[in-house]
């Protein structure tokens, strides 16, 4: 079935490539069409969210730019991907990531983005884990998985903040210049999208994830960490210009990080082996210099930038399987300037040690708290809710359905009458009938471990982080 698969891809790629460049067209002829509401998707109270699309001169060219580049993707991969196992669920994830992308950068509001945002960071995450029977790969799926994850509570919490401070989300409420918000509520939401840019697009602290993401496919890595998923923070920082203007205070940050960035990309690409390594450190010190392009407020520079190297970086990707094959010289040596710093050097090697940092930051903490709550379901819920701690609920059911001790009634008060004996009968079985209130103690005694048990869990340090988040959450 690869034919029919890959068919379906590229005609489905194809129709929208040729779709946006009609809406391109339109646009030179009349202008293009600003921001189109179609209906309400979600009403909840005062607060609405608006199927809409933000079609100006940002969102038509980013679209286009991933039509284009996702459509000579999908067509490389035809022959690169030919008798691989899980062939039809590569170009399925493919389809997926090329219709997020889309949404991301035609989203009329910020719900809408983050739709598109969410749904690319899925299939990167799958295609990651591509060959999940490699523990490597499932691995390096899940750090990259939960560092994003950073970046969505950001997201998150500059669209509540949007809600509750401007009452909507649509990209015309949020950018207005006069929406009355203080510097504080300004530079709050600026922050939420910040942090949910600096992540996706992999500058420091938050770089390790992207070098973990070249598990997947070199086709996946050409169009997510090359050219266009990585660019997708950039994108958001570029789409909310005016808000950011508000507060020049963000600039000289966006400016220090994206310095930051750089560096670290440039001098931990100095020393790697290989060539998609190489690549890809040498997009994170382009992404440094396109967050320092922003931090000057030079915005319509960075558009330009990030579509060249965009377009650049894709070419370079998917022409690394033939660069492999083509070497017939052994690998450079080290530059002169690491030679005279043997510190720069051993720091470079270890890629400023970032690795290691953002692992026991970010990855360790999440996992930890996962085996607490697997922990808190075992010995607490479960009990609780009468599971045997190695029983399935299944056989649980059947030991209930088949103990029956009450005979049978008919009629809605019969059956109520039933119901109300069960609980009396088990009530005097297993509490009053034991002999000293044996049966009521062991309650007490079960329910003070459980207690215990919850006590136990929420004393590990890491919880104590979590009060403050949730408490500053609250406050705000």
């Amino acid at each position: 079935g690869e034919k029919q698969t890959y068919q379906t891809a590229l005609t489905a790629s194809a129709i929208s490539l040729i779709l946006i460049l009609i809406q391109d067209v339109f646009a030179l002829l009349y202008g293009a069409p600003g921001q189109i509401v179609f209906a309400p998707w979600l009403v909840s109270g005062d607060y609405t969210v608006y199927i809409s699309f933000r079609l100006d001169e940002l969102g038509l060219i980013m679209s286009t730019l991933v039509a284009f580049i996702s459509f000579l993707t999908i067509k490389f991969s035809v022959n690169y991907m030919h008798r691989e196992n899980g062939f039809q669920r590569f170009f399925l994830i493919m389809c997926l990531f090329n219709s997020a992308l889309l949404i991301l950068m035609m989203a009329g509001n910020a719900t809408m983005a983050f739709i598109g945002w969410e749904f690319a960071g899925v299939s990167s995450y799958l295609l990651i884990a591509y060959a999940f029977d490699r523990d490597n790969a499932t691995a390096n799926a899940n750090q990259a998985f939960i560092t994003n994850r950073i970046g969505d509570a950001g997201f998150i919490l500059a669209i509540a903040l949007s809600f509750f401070w401007l009452g909507g989300v649509e990209w015309t409420d949020i950018l207005k210049q006069d929406n009355d918000l203080s510097n504080l509520q300004t530079g709050l939401i600026v922050f939420g999208f910040l942090l949910a840019a600096l992540v996706k697009s992999a500058a420091v602290p938050f770089s390790p994830w992207i070098t973990k993401a070249l598990e997947g496919p070199t086709p996946s890595s050409a169009i997510f960490y090359g050219s266009l998923m990585v660019h997708a923070g950039i994108y958001l920082l570029i789409r909310i210009e005016p808000l950011i203007l508000q507060d020049p205070a963000i600039l000289p940050l966006i400016f220090i990080v994206g310095l930051i960035t750089t560096a670290y990309g440039f001098f931990s690409g100095l020393v790697q082996t290989d060539i998609k390594s190489t690549l890809v450190f040498s997009v994170i010190s382009q992404i440094g210099i396109l967050l320092m392009l922003c931090g000057l407020g030079w915005f319509y520079i960075a558009t330009i930038y990030l579509v060249l190297h965009s377009i650049w970086r894709a070419y370079q990707f998917l022409l690394a399987p033939s660069h492999m094959h083509l070497m017939s010289r052994p690998t450079r040596s080290v530059s002169r300037l690491l030679q005279r710093n043997n510190w720069l050097y051993t720091a470079s090697l270890q890629r400023f040690w970032l690795d290691h940092i953002s692992n026991w930051l970010f990855t360790k903490p999440i996992q930890r708290m996962s085996r607490d709550m697997r922990a808190f379901d075992e010995k607490v819920v479960n009990k609780i809710v009468g599971l045997p701690g190695e029983a399935s609920s299944i056989s649980s059911l059947d030991q209930l359905e088949t103990k029956n001790t009450i005979g049978k009634a008919q009629g809605i008060a019969g059956s109520s009458m039933q119901w109300l004996a069960s609980i009396f009968g088990w009530f005097e079985e297993h509490l009053v009938l034991k002999s000293g209130g044996e049966g009521l103690m062991k309650l007490i005694h079960h329910l003070g471990a459980y207690v215990s048990q919850i006590e136990i869990l929420l004393s590990q340090p890491r919880y104590l982080l979590l009060l403050i988040i949730t408490t500053f959450v609250v406050i705000l």
